[in-house]
């Protein structure tokens, strides 16, 4: 039987190749689901194929995605994200991935996030380090937040409540659930953007970026994630600052930075 991370390495597999035969297509079916994100025939394609997998070589597993919630009551729990940075994926932008978690005992033990269009994949095993494709990685070493590169991003659930002046040009920030004093903190950075997604929080694990905030995210969005980002070394909790995957924020560092980015969110 192979190790969870090999059989984690297997559902990656499948899913990169659903999402590649369909990315960029024309007459890609897209739908808006209750919550008025949207939902890809591939992301429901991608959850109904690892669900299969599971299902067969994983029997007594439990299960739980975004497209279709919650199946089984084993220790073992696989949660998954078929497609996260659908949006992009709907308008041909290469940024997305399918992340895998899986859960035992309530504590996250294996995280992996797979990029096709990228060429690029992450994984972590407690313990034992983060890597992507053939080797390690680290988070930085950056150790104040006016030399940071920082990156926030966007959740559909926004309103626009403060506006922030950078490098002389006026830039408005969607802001959600009262966290007023996020473009505060962006100003203080040496460099702020927004990647976005999964992989704002993947440049924070690989040392490219040192503070990535995501206002709204889910259980899944999470999982696999924090696990990957404290393995290279770093720290990720949500805008409480509790080291949580079902807080529905997230917030990931270098761990050096972290303190003084959640003071700096008026939160710390």
């Amino acid at each position: 039987m192979p190790s969870d991370l090999e059989f984690a390495a297997g559902l990656a597999d499948i899913a990169d190749e659903l999402a590649l035969a369909r990315f960029g297509a024309l007459d890609l079916q897209v739908e808006t689901k209750p919550d008025l994100s949207p939902v890809t025939e591939t992301d429901r394609a991608i959850e109904k194929a690892l669900r299969e997998r599971i299902a067969a070589e994983r029997p007594g597993d439990s299960v739980l995605g975004e497209e279709e919630g919650s199946s089984g009551e084993g220790d073992r729990r696989w949660i998954l994200d078929p497609i996260d940075g659908t949006r992009n994926y709907s308008r041909g932008i290469p940024i997305f991935a399918t992340l895998i978690a899986l859960e035992l005992d309530g504590e996250v033990e294996l995280g992996f996030a797979s990029a096709p269009a990228l060429g690029r994949r992450w994984w972590a095993e407690r313990g034992k380090g983060a890597f992507r494709n053939d080797g390690p990685i680290r988070v930085s070493g950056v150790k104040r937040l006016e030399d940071a590169t920082m990156s926030i991003g966007f959740g559909h659930r926004t309103k626009v409540s403060s506006v922030a002046r950078l490098e002389d040009a006026v830039v408005s920030f969607e802001l959600s659930e009262g966290i007023e004093r996020l473009a505060p903190l962006a100003a203080r950075a040496w460099h702020a953007r927004s990647f976005g997604d999964f992989w704002q929080h993947m440049l924070v694990a690989e040392g490219s970026v040192d503070v990535a905030v995501d206002p709204a995210v889910k259980i899944w969005d999470c999982a696999p994630l924090k696990l990957i980002v404290e393995e290279a070394g770093g720290k990720f909790t949500d805008l409480a600052g509790r080291s949580v995957i079902d807080g529905g924020s997230g917030v990931s560092t270098n761990g050096l930075l972290h303190a003084e980015a959640l003071d700096a969110l008026g939160v710390g």
